[in-house]
């Protein structure tokens, strides 16, 4: 069997966005992926609503933390495979530099704790997640993997 794939999920604070899709991954990927979530400004808590969405719908939230993005370049680092951006702030910035080549992607979500609609955010990530899960990434180079990725956004703005 071919290693995880490990995935790192960004968002400004860290705080919502990235950890749903963290969790979503995580928990759906079964091994398959490791997820990882980061912020280029953590709030350093993670958004109660988000903890709430995730503990109704069933999932883990031990060990949920909002953590700065630092944590995740360098020699120490894991070395990342795919980094997915789900809010516009964190996708317009510059970035550390990652361990390995990741595959870079925007998956942009409207933010949860502008209007309380945790549900919304929550829905849109875990269809994004799953098409992610659909496709045979362990089958496709780097210019395959980014053009599927960007489908799974764009097809994903229906899953509202």
């Amino acid at each position: 069997m071919s290693r995880s794939r490990d995935i790192l999920v960004l968002c400004t604070g860290n705080s919502a966005r990235s950890i749903l899709g963290e969790v979503l991954i995580n928990e759906l990927g079964r091994g398959r992926f490791r997820a990882y979530s980061a912020g280029s400004q953590p709030t350093g808590v993670v958004n109660p609503g988000a903890i709430e969405k995730l503990d109704r719908e069933g999932h883990s939230v031990d060990g949920l933390q909002s953590k700065s993005w630092e944590r995740f370049s360098g020699d120490d680092a894991p070395q990342i495979d795919i980094v997915i951006t789900v809010c516009d702030n964190a996708a317009g910035e510059s970035c550390p530099l990652w361990n390995g080549a990741p595959v870079t992607v925007h998956w942009g979500i409207p933010d949860p704790a502008s209007d309380n609609d945790f549900d919304a955010a929550y829905r849109r990530l875990r269809y994004r997640v799953e098409a992610m899960l659909a496709l045979p990434i362990e089958e496709m180079d780097a210019d395959e993997l980014s053009a599927a990725l960007g489908q799974v956004h764009r097809s994903g703005r229906r899953a509202t």
